[in-house]
């Protein structure tokens, strides 16, 4: 089961693609789970309020295709 999204606060800076298609380990299961066929696996910096309440500047990872939007982010890293 999908751990819960980090509530993301405000807009996403400094926004890579890090991963796309082919390059993506999770790439079938995302075809399964949302359907979809251009996947891209994408990093920015955000605020967000972590599991325990806290709000936290971080580095977050997340995949997103056309036409379905942004799926399983999560915080990859806290960030001064």
């Amino acid at each position: 089961m999908p751990r819960e999204e980090p509530e993301i606060i405000g807009d996403i800076t400094d926004i890579e693609i890090i991963a796309v298609n082919l390059s993506i380990r999770e790439l079938d299961r995302l075809r399964r789970q949302y359907g979809g066929r251009r996947w891209r696996k994408l990093k920015g910096k955000a605020n967000v309020i972590d599991e325990y309440g806290n709000v936290v500047f971080a580095e977050i990872h997340w995949y997103q295709c056309h036409g379905i939007g942004r799926r399983e982010a999560k915080i990859a890293r806290e960030l001064k």
